[in-house]
């Protein structure tokens, strides 16, 4: 075989293998660009009906994939964002990890849309306190490597609480170095660990934890929200329109195809979240009519950290205009916003 011929195969070889490891490659860096406009009507059912009015609730999303090299490129495209691993996963240290916080977040944010719903609905629910959820471990914490993210913790020293804040108060009772035993639940399996308690900030004892509360709620009228592969708080505010549209049995969307985006809590705040351009950008590819954005109030402490920061809704705004879409941003700080706004629709 002639060398000519030889070499040409290696370079059409090593092509090849540069480009496959260009393509697969993965990378420690992470692509955040739009992602979908998920109707609700295909993930909610209320009393064991799917809303068939016209028109349509949208959730939507922010696609986050693992960068290769040539994938990396991509974060210069219009609304798409390179991030690093540390700040997608933040105190997470392994994907499990971060998925296992999304999901907790995702379950928080449907409990709390079914409790608003069918209060503002007058409509009969229960929830049941079921302990604290591990949001992350400090790495001098006692407990690290004994807790994992995810973990709910039921009971210190063998006593139960029915709120965060009584389980702080226990802790705060408690002495620097003092062991305190913590029972746990971890995929539906009990567990008992033991370690000494950390000194935190003013100098009190504590777990070296973050933590919220886990609860679950029960209602008189069954409500069913499949999620699938979706996570993050984000949806909670439009699961809660979608659910009391379907309470109330009102047609409230007047058949627009209506999209948003916002955490929800049970007095009905609706709070900021992260990526608005983008999922103004999904909502328009989706043909969304109308965007309900968080109207937040930045704090004068964050404010002054960091001056040119603004609203969700502000945000939303100069997305919309770099767009060109006449998708009508409308601003909501609270449930009864969107509620009013819709009761004017014609």
């Amino acid at each position: 075989m002639k060398k000519q011929t030889v070499l040409k195969r290696i370079g059409w070889v090593s092509l090849i293998l540069l480009i496959i490891l260009g393509f697969f490659l993965p990378l420690p860096y992470y692509i955040e660009a739009p992602g979908s406009a998920v109707h609700l009507s295909e993930l909610i059912e209320v009393n064991n009906q799917k809303d068939k009015n016209a028109g349509s609730y949208m959730l939507t999303t922010v696609s986050i994939r693992q960068a290769t090299p040539l994938t990396y490129w991509m974060k210069y495209l219009p609304f798409h964002e390179g991030v690093t691993e540390e700040e997608l996963f933040g105190m997470t240290t392994t994907s499990e990890e971060y998925d296992n916080l999304q999901k907790y977040y995702m379950d928080s944010s449907i409990n709390a849309a079914i409790e608003l719903a069918y209060q503002t609905a007058g409509e009969t629910y229960t929830l049941t306190y079921n302990g604290i959820y591990v949001m992350s471990i400090l790495p001098g914490s006692g407990f690290a490597g004994k807790l994992e993210i995810g973990d709910t913790v039921s009971a210190l020293d063998g006593q139960t609480f029915k709120s965060s804040a009584e389980f702080m108060d226990y802790v705060k009772q408690q002495k620097i170095g003092q062991d305190l035993t913590v029972t746990y639940q971890r995929d539906g399996i009990a567990g008992v660990v033991t370690a000494p308690l950390m000194e935190m900030e003013q100098k009190v004892p504590g777990l070296g934890i973050s933590l919220v509360d886990h609860t679950t709620i029960k209602t008189a009228i069954p409500v069913t929200i499949k999620t699938d592969e979706i996570g993050g708080p984000s949806a909670g505010f439009m699961f809660a329109l979608q659910v009391y549209t379907q309470l109330v049995g009102e047609d409230l969307r007047q058949g627009q195809e209506i999209a948003g985006t916002g955490t929800i809590s049970p007095d009905g705040t609706i709070g900021r979240i992260g990526g608005i351009e983008k999922k103004v950008a999904a909502a328009d590819k989706e043909g969304a009519t109308i965007f309900f954005a968080p109207d937040d109030t930045i704090d004068p402490v964050i404010r002054k950290q960091y001056p040119a920061l603004q609203s969700n809704y502000q945000e939303a705004l100069k997305a919309a205009a770099e767009i060109g879409t006449e998708l009508t941003v409308v601003p909501v700080k609270s449930f009864q916003d969107a509620i009013d706004y819709l009761k004017e629709l014609k």
